[in-house]
């Protein structure tokens, strides 16, 4: 350990378990703290159980996950840009950390649409059928 709080860490990991760890931490850190994250999580949750009923295939359930990832990391990267741009100006305004938030939160919408789409594929005609009867 290097500079700082002795019980602080602030050099490189140097063990897979202490890096997976840290990587734990993020995750818990973004899922409690993050509210579209855990809507993210709630949505994902109902899409899986619907899969589940209904009986996807393999392959729709690969393009199912893809966009579940896609959303979440779109949400942690989003997370990391909010974060960073609030650290580096406090609560003072600058229209270059707005654009970059902005920008970030543009991916993540542009992500949920993508789970969108994917969802409408997948689950669209069967929804149809069901409803056909």
């Amino acid at each position: 350990m290097t500079m700082g709080s002795p019980d602080k860490q602030t050099s490189k990991n140097h063990r897979l378990c202490q890096a997976m760890r840290h990587s734990v931490h993020g995750i818990w850190m973004v899922v409690s703290q993050e509210r579209n994250m855990r809507y993210h999580i709630a949505a994902s949750v109902l899409v899986v159980i619907a899969g589940l009923w209904i009986g996807l295939l393999p392959w729709e359930w690969l393009w199912l996950f893809l966009a579940i990832f896609t959303v979440f990391s779109a949400e942690f990267m989003n997370t990391v840009a909010e974060t960073f741009c609030d650290l580096m100006v406090g609560h003072r305004f600058d229209l270059n950390v707005k654009k970059i938030k902005d920008v970030s939160a543009g991916a993540v919408l542009i992500a949920a649409l993508f789970a969108v789409v994917v969802g409408l594929i997948i689950f669209g005609p069967r929804l149809l059928a069901l409803i056909g009867r």
